[in-house]
């Protein structure tokens, strides 16, 4: 993977209104009345229908070399209007890469993503960035192997579930717990989802060592961790 794919940022954004990143793919461009544009019009209307459900979506549509592949998931544990609100919303990638053949969005709470090359069932090693939080912690090595440990633990756990989405919590000191998720995209195999989260996880030092939160962020995986709760239910 070459590290331009890779985008660090340190800005959160906890309402999840605004988008937190976005890439536009470099797999093609398509002109103005070309079949592709409508094509992936009705893919995302597709897909805004097809995954708040059950929280994911897949599809494609038209023929080559106009057809429109794509993907809409979202987080384990939204409602399915707030679901719905948000791959409507992750429509904005269009007119964020308004005539590239492929694009990928993610808020808070779902990602969205489309491409001219079908993708499903393959990790997605090219979209990826990285959220940290500004605070550091005072004892980064035994809190490092603490987050390493829960978000392991979630991985095993997110392979083996059918939504591929684990969501946990672990001791850390006193009264102080740790917080974690883990969650990959429908289209992989239980095995490709389990080397998907260990290859982010993996990433630990680089993306939030000593940090109290922070995440990895990919197109097939994500995680996240934080010393308070963010998630609707645990």
């Amino acid at each position: 993977m070459s590290t331009s794919h890779i985008k660090p940022t340190n800005l959160f954004n906890p309402l999840g209104a605004e988008p937190l990143f976005h890439f536009c793919s470099d797999t093609g461009n398509f002109s103005a009345y070309d079949p592709y544009e409508s094509n992936l019009h009705k893919l995302c209307g597709y897909l805004s229908t097809k995954a708040p459900p059950s929280g994911f979506g897949l599809g494609s549509i038209g023929h080559n070399p106009s057809r429109v592949y794509g993907l809409a998931l979202c987080r384990g544990d939204v409602s399915s209007q707030d679901c719905k609100t948000c791959v409507e919303a992750g429509g904005e990638i269009r007119k964020q890469c308004p005539y590239n053949k492929g694009g990928i969005i993610w808020h808070n709470n779902c990602l969205l993503k489309f491409s001219n090359v079908e993708f499903s069932g393959q990790i997605d090693n090219r979209n990826r960035f990285y959220m940290w939080n500004l605070n550091n912690v005072s004892e980064p090595q035994a809190f490092n192997e603490k987050t390493k440990g829960l978000l392991t633990e979630l991985a095993n756990q997110a392979y083996a579930n059918p939504k591929m989405y684990a969501v946990g919590e672990t001791e850390l000191y006193g009264s102080e717990k740790l917080y974690g998720l883990t969650q990959c995209t429908r289209d992989l195999s239980s095995g490709e989802c389990k080397k998907c989260l260990d290859g982010i996880i993996g990433e630990l030092p680089s993306c939030c060592d000593g940090k109290e939160g922070g995440r990895v962020v990919g197109g097939s995986c994500n995680f996240r961790y934080e010393i308070y709760p963010f998630v609707n239910t645990y």
